[in-house]
């Protein structure tokens, strides 16, 4: 019968060849039931995905974690920090000037409305408006007030969408090209993306695209 060790060995060998897997694709691997499966991830300290729905798992020294404490392999993201809510947290915390929900997006590569909804009671973040915008700050007092001068400090960055947003904004665009970014931005609106008209004015422009001036019905 396999030792402890020799399991933890097996699993710890499975990874330096996978990467990354769900409980599932482990079990099947090793014949064994999920649970056991778990214990092992627990003996090998392994850590699991923020996004997926946390399905996939690694070992903690697998991964090359990138300046934000963030690794990305074939569409799973790991993170340093634990799970989504601690890694929006530690990142706000480590950013100068806060995060907005843009720069949240783009940082996790995710939807901000998929997750910035059930952080917005967190204990350790508060919300301000800065320039229109609401930027997530720490709520300790010392380092949020410093995050507020630094972001009064710093010209606006001309915000770009993030590759979810870029993709459906073009998409929107093929269906109904004769719609203005007003109604874009409103079409947009429908499928839970907060895109202003300036932002898809901005992606236009980029491509060298234009739009109407007066709104369209689609």
């Amino acid at each position: 019968m396999p030792t402890k060790h020799d399991s933890n060995e097996r699993t710890t060998k499975f990874f330096r060849l996978r990467k990354i897997a769900t409980l599932v694709e482990l079990a099947l691997h090793f014949e064994c039931s999920t649970r056991t499966v778990q214990r092992r991830l627990t003996d090998c300290h392994a850590i699991n995905s923020f996004n997926q729905n946390g399905r996939y798992y690694t070992l903690r020294d697998i991964p090359e974690f990138d300046t934000h404490g963030l690794w990305r392999y074939r569409g799973v993201f790991f993170s340093r920090f634990g799970n989504l809510p601690e890694t929006f947290v530690q990142l706000v915390r480590h950013s100068p000037g806060g995060l907005t929900a843009a720069e949240a997006g783009e940082l996790l590569g995710l939807r901000p409305s998929s997750f910035l909804w059930s952080l917005r009671d967190h204990p350790e973040l508060k919300r301000e408006k800065h320039d229109g915008l609401y930027v997530y700050l720490a709520s300790e007092s010392g380092l949020g007030t410093a995050q507020q001068r630094h972001r009064a400090r710093v010209p606006p960055l001309i915000r770009r969408p993030t590759q979810a947003e870029a993709i459906a904004i073009l998409v929107e665009k093929i269906k109904y090209p004769a719609l203005s970014l007003e109604a874009l931005s409103r079409r947009l609106r429908k499928q839970n993306l907060q895109v202003e008209p300036d932002l898809i004015g901005n992606l236009f422009a980029s491509h060298g695209l234009t739009v109407k001036k007066t709104p369209a019905s689609p």
